[in-house]
């Protein structure tokens, strides 16, 4: 049994059905019902004609079954040190409550205004002698003492 297919829908025909449609040039086009071969003759696309063959696959419509969803791995997150604190110091730091940060905070605030009082009283005790006196002598740029010319 030799089944066609039709030109415009798509759909099965059987021996017996349908109808036959010549061209001017000779093409040949066999439509399953009058609906299909009247749209044809409307010039309509089946590709934008919902029930249509054309329309079902460009649209990717009935073929779920046939192909099974990809997989996609899901990222698996793991925890590092970092340069200068390893994952226990990291740990510990993230479960510190906020009274043992600040409390932490103002021990090394402290400890920085003590140095830095030190090192003032360092400063005091040794202090720096006066300042070099400007030369007595004439002013000579710096071209002039190179033998360029300039100055008077």
């Amino acid at each position: 049994m030799k089944v066609e297919i039709d030109s415009f829908s798509g759909y099965r025909i059987y021996p017996s059905k349908g109808r036959l449609f010549v061209r001017g040039d000779n093409k040949v086009f066999r439509f399953a019902t009058s609906k299909n071969e009247s749209l044809f003759l409307q010039r309509k696309n089946p590709r934008k004609i919902a029930w249509t063959q054309v329309y079902r696959r460009m649209h990717k419509k009935g073929i779920t079954e046939e192909v099974a969803k990809k997989r996609s791995r899901r990222t698996v997150k793991h925890q590092r040190g970092i340069v200068g604190a390893d994952l226990a110091a990291i740990a510990a730091r993230r479960n510190q409550t906020a009274q043992v940060r600040a409390a932490a905070r103002t021990a090394a605030i402290q400890k920085a205004k003590a140095e830095k009082k030190d090192k003032e009283s360092k400063k005091e005790k040794t202090t720096k002698p006066a300042t070099r006196a400007p030369a007595g002598g004439p002013r000579v740029s710096k071209q002039q003492m190179k033998g360029g010319k300039g100055g008077r």
